[in-house]
């Protein structure tokens, strides 16, 4: 199955040079934006690709660095290709991703609420969703700011794609050892301790089997200082496409 994936942004929350982690994830015929982050209209323009040309936006949880693109994307479905962005959202995030993000920029006439700027289809957690022919998607609910929902995915029953997350030893060996998963796209964070994060002495304390199979992304501006400074595991790179 042809699975590709471009990073329009590798970068953490404060990131300047790497953007706001957010991924396009494609088949033949669909394509998904994970995230919407404040940078991501921006690099889409750099790579010469149209919001229109997305198929589906999926979030994994409300802060900026990854919701903070969607008014642009609203608006422009609006007025510019007249539809409605698609959405895909745990029911758990429609009301606060309304109501604490989009609602006091995005409220006009005839948008008052999240569906009346977006085609809304709210996902269940720990269920693998079709999204289209080839790509599927479980929500898997995993810690980050205490208090706030957030969701890291499951896809095509062999993929791991983390959100924001603490550190998960347990839920990653479990995925490797019992669920068939082959790689994992996974956030790091350079020092420690990782109050909200998961930090690099973290990830290198897993087992090298697993090890080999991360790809590091939402890191910090000094990325390239830790080049080779990550055994095994890799660094997605912005824009770059890879195939899963």
């Amino acid at each position: 199955m042809s699975l590709s994936l471009q990073m329009l942004g590798t970068g953490g929350a404060f990131a300047k040079q790497y953007f706001n982690n957010n991924a396009l994830l494609s088949t033949e015929d669909f394509t998904l934006l994970i995230d919407c982050g404040i940078t991501a209209p921006l690099s889409l323009h750099q790579i010469d690709k149209s919001p229109d040309e997305i198929d589906a936006i999926l979030i994994t949880h409300i802060h900026g660095d990854h919701v903070g693109g969607l008014e642009e994307i609203a608006f422009r479905g609006k007025f510019q290709y007249g539809r409605k962005p698609v959405l895909y959202i745990s029911k758990k995030l429609v009301q606060p991703l309304w109501e604490n993000t989009l609602k006091g920029g995005l409220t006009q006439e005839g948008i008052s609420s999240l569906e009346d700027a977006f085609e809304v289809h709210t996902l269940e957690e720990g269920i693998s969703n079709s999204l289209s022919p080839k790509l599927s998607v479980e929500l898997i609910q995993t810690p980050h700011i205490p208090g706030k929902d957030s969701y890291s995915l499951y896809i095509n029953h062999e993929i791991f794609y983390s959100a924001d997350m603490t550190f998960q030893p347990e839920l990653l060996m479990k995925l490797v050892r019992e669920r068939d998963c082959r790689r994992m796209l996974h956030e790091v964070q350079f020092i420690s301790p990782g109050a909200v994060h998961t930090t690099l002495d973290e990830l290198l304390s897993l087992p090298e089997e697993i090890q080999q199979m991360i790809y590091l992304m939402h890191y910090a501006d000094d990325m390239e200082s830790f080049i080779g400074r990550t055994g095994p595991m890799q660094f997605l790179r912005q824009h770059e496409i890879y195939s899963l």
